[in-house]
């Protein structure tokens, strides 16, 4: 999952965070200091974001922790989405971080935001607890700050195009081949959108569900030499660059093969199982690889590139999320087990499989792959033909977190009139230039 929205409040609590832990002077060492004892009670916080279902799965992994190591109780604090998570770690960092978590997931720009602020540990001081020595180099890059590490990886997922084969043939349009470009795929869309198709509800079906979120990344890694952001933390891309991705959608829009815009705007933040492509109401998506189990609920959806006409596939493997550890945890070695546990305990991989993402670590994904089948097992095939076919993306720096509200913010005022292609693209690369600064 990626980061969403960052508020105002939240800005200015980063802000507080940056005071304090300088003026504490934490620098991400294990403040607690003490040695793990096996013989001292213990309590543990652990916070993650995501459904019901997350919640039940980790609560099982945490359960067998808690019988491997009797002395430690770990507290579950699971929140809903990555956002209500951030605004707490934000608010308990910028009072000097007693109060945050002892373990927490992070994704998108916030290791780099964390790990530059001194609020996470530096994992090599608890090595010997938690080794990430087998891990690629490229799996860790967001973690790193100034040759630190500060997080490792739950596993790795990669954008994806999916098609429901079932809606082209409704349609009448042929399902794309392999190496599609976006003028083939604004084409079909707009076909299928302006057919007049309905889904078993007798909903209306729609040439595309978009996101924009989960494809802009990729499109900025087609057009431009590195992607969306450089190796020294600076824009990658051109206000004509992104006014190309702006020009696609005025065309989808115009064709039929967007939704209206309200729609499309409602649809920034539904969950899997309620997005209209797994209720059969669209031809394409776009998403993460770990997707396709929801989405095959759809009908015959398929897996592939998204559609490309640089010859460039600009898809990264991306980790879904990093496990991080507070620095001003009492108990950093016994977070540091916690950690191992859920990225490199057999019994645990058993458990969560690839529901976070592909693992990394070459012995956890040596007990997962043999356990996956069905969608999970295509979604793995597709991160495999990532790793030949994909490119590796610079890190999202610090302040890059505002990058999925703002294109949000740009798409709107595309579709509701308020901009031209270029004015949203030109408003997108001033912003987000700001925010690296």
């Amino acid at each position: 999952m990626r980061r969403i929205t960052r508020s105002r409040a939240v800005v200015t609590a980063l802000g507080s965070v940056a005071a304090t832990l300088i003026l504490g002077g934490c620098s991400g060492g294990a403040a607690g200091g003490g040695e793990y004892d096996p013989d001292e009670e213990i309590t543990l916080e652990i916070s993650w974001w995501g459904d019901d279902t997350r919640s039940a799965l980790f609560g099982e992994v945490i359960d067998q922790f808690e019988a491997e190591h009797p002395n430690i109780t770990v507290d579950e604090t699971p929140v809903g989405s990555p956002d209500d998570l951030f605004n707490r770690l934000a608010t308990d960092f910028a009072a000097g971080g007693d109060t945050a978590p002892d373990v927490f997931a992070l994704g998108g720009a916030k290791p780099q935001e964390y790990g530059s602020l001194g609020a996470l540990l530096d994992l090599s001081t608890v090595g010997d607890v938690l080794d990430a020595s087998d891990y690629p180099e490229f799996s860790l890059t967001n973690g790193i700050v100034d040759g630190t590490l500060y997080g490792l990886p739950t596993g790795g997922n990669a954008t994806a195009a999916f098609v429901n084969a079932d809606v082209f043939a409704q349609a009448g349009v042929p399902v794309p081949d392999a190496g599609w470009t976006w003028e083939d795929l604004v084409e079909a869309a707009n076909d299928i959108g302006s057919a007049g198709l309905v889904n078993d509800a007798g909903q209306p079906v729609y040439g595309i569900d978009l996101r924009i979120q989960d494809i802009i990344g990729t499109y900025a890694g087609q057009v431009s030499e590195l992607g969306m952001y450089d190796w020294d933390g600076q824009l990658g891309v051109t206000a004509d660059d992104m006014a190309g991705w702006y020009e696609i959608e005025q065309q989808l829009a115009e064709g039929g093969g967007l939704p209206d815009p309200s729609v499309v705007t409602a649809n920034w933040q539904l969950p899997p199982d309620q997005q209209p492509f797994t209720l059969g109401q669209a031809a394409i998506t776009f998403g993460y690889s770990n997707l396709m189990e929801a989405y095959s609920d759809a009908g015959d959806v398929r897996m592939q590139l998204p559609p490309t006409s640089t010859g460039v596939t600009g898809v990264a493997l991306l980790p879904s999320a990093f496990w991080s550890i507070n620095a001003a945890s009492a108990h950093p070695e016994a977070a540091a087990m916690l950690v191992d546990w859920f990225l490199h305990e057999p019994s645990a991989a058993e458990l969560i499989l690839d529901t976070r993402g592909v693992p990394f670590n070459p012995d956890t994904l040596a007990v997962v792959r043999p356990l996956l089948s069905g969608p999970s097992q295509t979604a793995a095939d597709y991160v495999d033909v990532i790793l030949e076919e994909g490119v590796v993306a610079p890190p999202q720096p610090a302040g890059g977190g505002i990058m999925n509200e703002l294109s949000q913010r740009m798409e709107s005022d595309l579709l509701f009139g308020r901009a031209t292609p270029q004015q949203a693209g030109e408003g997108w690369v001033s912003e987000l230039g700001a925010a690296l600064q």
